[in-house]
């Protein structure tokens, strides 16, 4: 993948290929320049979202939580209704000490897109209950 990278530095796929290699090899510094090449040079719309995940979730992984932060942030602006890039955004609340955000995040993510009968059923108190965490009722 390297060598094709090198011989193809204007083609998204490739960056972003060699990228997702490098993480598969648990080698994730080296995963960054390729993923954020292969944004840069306009990767396709199928293939974006994932991108940005791994390029925040490296970033996640590597303790560098602000700019996984970022990443996130922007891909979320970009695709309001991907869950997946939501639910890694959630585990960099968590990592920033943003437990409320994170956990109200996940448990409207679980709510909105479990077809578990049993989460079902309680769908409406999960909704409800997500952005009150700390509120008690007498």
């Amino acid at each position: 993948m390297i060598q094709l990278a090198t011989e193809n530095p204007q083609d998204a796929f490739v960056q972003y290929q060699t990228a997702w290699s490098y993480d598969l090899l648990g080698e994730e510094q080296q995963a960054i320049p390729y993923y954020e090449q292969a944004i840069a040079l306009g990767l396709s719309e199928n293939d974006l979202p994932d991108a940005y995940l791994g390029l925040g979730s490296t970033y996640r992984a590597l303790g560098n939580y602000q700019k996984a932060e970022e990443v996130f942030l922007h891909a979320m602006k970009q695709f309001p209704k991907n869950h997946a890039l939501q639910t890694f955004y959630a585990m960099t609340l968590f990592n920033l000490a943003e437990y409320e955000q994170a956990t109200k995040r996940l448990l409207t993510l679980l709510a909105e897109t479990s077809s578990d009968p049993d989460i079902q059923s309680y769908r409406q108190a999960l909704l409800f209950y997500a952005d009150k965490l700390n509120e008690t009722w007498n």
